[in-house]
């Protein structure tokens, strides 16, 4: 049976969430091998009380055929989904990128490897007793990076946490890789692996190192790892945007998140505001190149 869990519907500006109402709604999240099917998603029954489902990454080409038998439906978002084809070897790979991204991610690398004596510090943990030490570590820095501060996603500190990664890596299913400088982890990485599709997770740096990129540096030497490993056959770069994704990424599909709705009055008023809200940020962002306006908009994107 599906289960409905109540679900925050964000009003946010960049990073920044100012409110959210809460639906009960079935989540539908589409992973990357949904996504290249080019199959329409079955919609699970709702239960009492739901207020609809929440669809993710549904390939656009899909989005007439996804809909409810009554209600109404309501893009909430557009992206593209990226991925990495991890069989065509990382030479092949690292060619494929422009001339400025090759050249930016050797220099960013000799400058993070002079940082340490000359020699990059990457580490790899994929054992159940290696994971247990890289989330110790990683914790390290999670807490001290925005995705933790700002988006309360940071690599999680649960119990429960803990023994899936474990699990994953008793099963083979995961990596996490560490960057240390003078023996300081200053960035993490972690993935877990599903039927050969390596889904990207958790990232953070220590933000004192914001300027050298260590996130870029680490998820290249990333790569060099999982393009060694055969079991390892997409890298699947999540919901959203962004331009680290846009570079790295063999392949997209055009996705959209996509709410379900009954017909109530109040659903249709959470709607009406979302859209309300939603366009008044898209027009705030056209105006971010205005003298005035544009630097107020940074400060508010930023939190």
């Amino acid at each position: 049976m599906s289960v409905a869990v109540p679900w925050p519907l964000k009003f946010q500006i960049g990073a920044r969430t100012l409110f959210s109402i809460r639906r009960r709604l079935v989540r539908v999240p589409l992973e990357l091998r949904d996504v290249l099917s080019g199959e329409s998603p079955i919609l699970p029954p709702l239960p009492p009380g739901a207020d609809g489902w929440s669809v993710t990454s549904l390939p656009e080409p899909l989005l007439d055929a996804v809909r409810p038998d009554s209600g109404f439906a309501f893009v909430r978002q557009r992206y593209t989904r990226y991925y990495a084809d991890l069989t065509i070897g990382f030479d092949a790979w690292f060619a494929g990128l422009s001339g400025n991204a090759r050249s930016g991610l050797k220099r960013k690398a000799k400058k993070l490897a002079e940082a340490n004596d000359g020699t990059l510090d990457v580490r790899t943990y994929r054992t159940p007793a290696e994971l247990a030490e890289f989330h110790g570590i990683a914790r390290r820095v999670a807490q001290h990076t925005y995705q933790e501060k700002l988006l309360g996603a940071g690599l999680p500190d649960t119990m429960a946490f803990r023994a899936e990664m474990q699990g994953k890596g008793a099963a083979g299913e995961a990596f996490g890789w560490l960057l240390f400088v003078g023996g300081t982890p200053i960035a993490y990485l972690y993935c877990p692996m599903t039927q050969g599709d390596v889904r990207y997770d958790y990232v953070g740096h220590d933000p004192s190192w914001s300027e050298w990129s260590p996130g870029s540096v680490l998820h290249l030497e990333a790569f060099r790892t999982l393009f060694a490993d055969p079991t390892a056959l997409r890298f699947d770069f999540t919901e959203g945007e962004g331009q680290h994704k846009r570079q790295f990424a063999t392949g997209g599909t055009a996705c959209v998140d996509l709410l379900l709705l009954r017909g109530t009055l109040g659903n249709r008023a959470t709607v009406k505001a979302l859209r309300a809200f939603d366009g008044g940020v898209e027009r705030v962002k056209r105006a971010r190149e205005w003298p005035v306006v544009g630097p107020l908009v940074a400060r508010v994107r930023r939190g």
